[in-house]
């Protein structure tokens, strides 16, 4: 069993939502560092999975149902230091827009040749595989 601090910060989990050719991604209201377009993300709540955290942030910030496919990997993020894990979902339902206008300024559904002009500083490995492997063709 692990021990954790009491500063000890909560995972983040991230949802990599592939749909009709394009990749979801969204602007936080406020950045976090340099970061500011990324995944639909936010922290797991005590008693959840990562998986079922995905799930949820996406339908609190963009209003999409989805569905948790499969873990891709987990990091601590160079830019934050915070532990992030990767789930690849799946839209069930919904049309994504900003449903969390305090924390999401704004949504974009991103091609694979885009991905640089939104996240310059790269992605994750496991989770540029899989964009790879996913739009490229």
């Amino acid at each position: 069993m692990s021990q954790h601090t009491a500063d000890e910060q909560p995972a983040v989990a991230a949802a990599v939502i592939v749909h009709e050719g394009r990749v979801l991604m969204v602007r936080r209201r406020v950045s976090e560092g340099s970061l500011s377009w990324q995944f639909p993300a936010g922290k797991v709540e005590p008693g959840e999975t990562r998986e079922d955290a995905a799930v949820r942030e996406t339908k609190e910030e963009t209003g999409l149902h989805v569905s948790a496919v499969k873990l891709l990997g987990e990091r601590v993020h160079p830019a934050t230091g915070r532990r992030i894990s990767y789930t690849v979902c799946e839209v069930i339902s919904g049309t994504a827009h900003v449903a969390d206008p305090q924390e999401v300024a704004e949504i974009a559904w991103v091609s694979l040749t885009d991905i640089p002009q939104y996240v310059p500083y790269g992605l994750y490995g496991p989770v540029q595989h899989h964009l790879h492997a996913t739009l490229a063709g």
